[in-house]
């Protein structure tokens, strides 16, 4: 079975942050099709993500899709099967070293003892013939008589049961390697006959479409009643743009309604990267040390961003029984009455986020003309003076604060997004508390 050695590049992770909600968002944003079609670029996408899993077929309606769900289980249940054939093998080879490591040890130990033994007891006749009963010469003598006749005894009695371990656990492990190696071939097999049959449908693709789209059924017609269920539903439906307010205090709200929607669409990417790490792990016995780090520092960040976004559309949690019920202007009574805590807990946020940042990349493993400027090393116009391409480009330059695991992504750039966090937070507060201001005053 072929393995995954993949790591993502630490630009990768950061340009993909950038770059996919940008993509993502274009996307969401086309006009919708009058009609429902099937999409050659979306089945190429599914192909690619989930293609041996038929599910590029089944997304065309396709049942021959059907066919790769039982091939992609024999490699799960060949894989569970070779995982549990290699801790055998793992176990069984420890015992036999264990073993053979004991053989020798206690083999040369008992050797030596048998040549020592007669000696010893010929010093232990002499010292009963010379000296009193129960002298200090005859018991020592003794002593040293029993504890060779102990070692011996001892030894033959290990050396016994290393060679019944030997005995069994030697045919134990070429069994488990028989085992380990039919399994490993059977997902090998699999594996390689599934990729076949991806590949051989990514040329087919664009005609498995054209032939779904030409076998769609016409849409039915809605009746009275699912029409007006329709359009109840989208009178409903409140869009985020209209909690926008207007004036001054409207660039604060759309800042945080795009850098909120801009975040949302990192779920998107948590999506791949986990559905990555499970074919990685089960498939391939490739397990990354990657993944989990990037995604949660990844949602780390979303929360803080998506904090203003939160607050714009009042979506955090608050005692809604005493609330819900007030006019507008108790309602920014509440809200100016209680701004204070607000404003103490953003307020301190973004005073501790910035000290968590300068000390990120002031660390001492920072090399880099930044850290040296965070430290106070060298001034701000040392470090535009001296600045070249290789600050960016060179490996062994680092900014600031990295994770301690071997993926070692720098995690400075986290730092700064909770600052970033905290200052959007803080604007959405002076946003609100303008807004209550106007309600109370009649200006809204």
């Amino acid at each position: 079975m072929p393995h995954l050695d993949f790591t993502l590049p630490h630009w990768a992770y950061w340009l993909g942050l950038l770059i996919f909600p940008l993509v993502a968002a274009s996307l969401a944003k086309r006009p919708k099709p009058k009609e429902r079609r099937y999409s050659a670029v979306l089945g190429y996408f599914i192909l690619v993500t989930g293609g041996i899993l038929g599910l590029h077929r089944l997304y065309l309606r396709n049942l021959i899709g059907l066919v790769y769900i039982p091939v992609f289980v024999c490699i799960l249940f060949a894989n569970a099967q070779s995982q549990s054939a290699r801790s055998i093998v793992s176990d069984a080879a420890n015992l036999v070293r264990q073993s053979e490591r004991t053989l020798e040890r206690e083999t040369e130990r008992v050797k030596i003892a048998e040549a020592d033994l007669p000696e010893m007891r010929q010093a232990l006749a002499e010292a009963e013939a010379d000296a009193e009963a129960g002298s200090f010469a005859e018991r020592r003598a003794e002593r040293n008589v029993k504890r060779a006749e102990q070692r011996i005894e001892q030894g033959r009695e290990r050396i016994a049961e290393a060679e019944a371990i030997l005995e069994t656990a030697k045919p134990a492990a070429e069994e488990a390697r028989g085992t380990l190696s039919f399994w490993g071939n059977i997902a090998k097999y699999a594996f390689w006959l599934l990729i076949a049959g991806v590949l051989i449908d990514a040329l087919l693709l664009p005609s498995l479409v054209r032939k779904a789209n030409a076998n769609l059924p016409p849409e039915p017609e809605l009746s009275e009643a699912e029409k007006k269920l329709k359009a109840l539903e989208e009178s409903e439906r409140k869009d985020d743009a209209s909690h926008v307010s207007a004036g001054w205090t409207g660039w604060i709200d759309r800042l945080s309604l795009y850098c909120g929607e801009f975040v949302s669409y990192w779920a998107v990417i948590a999506v791949l990267v986990y559905y990555f790490e499970v074919m990685s792990r089960y498939v391939f016995g490739s397990p990354t040390n990657w993944a989990h780090e990037a995604m949660y520092l990844m949602f780390g960040m979303q929360y803080l961003i998506a904090g203003s976004y939160a607050m714009l559309t009042e979506s955090h949690v608050r005692v809604d029984v005493f609330y819900a019920p007030l006019s507008k202007r108790r309602k920014a009574v509440v809200d100016l009455l209680t701004s204070i805590f607000f404003f103490i807990f953003a307020g301190t946020l973004l005073v501790t986020s910035w000290i968590f940042a300068f000390d990120a990349i002031a660390v001492p493993s920072g090399n880099a003309l930044v850290s040296d400027w965070a430290r106070g090393e060298i001034t701000f116009g040392e470090v535009l003076g001296t600045w070249s391409l290789g600050q960016w480009s060179d490996p062994n330059v680092r900014w600031g604060e990295i994770s301690f695991n071997e993926w070692e992504v720098p995690l400075w750039p986290m730092k700064w997004v909770m600052v970033l966090g905290g200052l959007l937070l803080v604007l959405q507060g002076i946003s609100k508390f303008a807004q209550d201001i106007r309600a109370l005053t009649g200006k809204a």
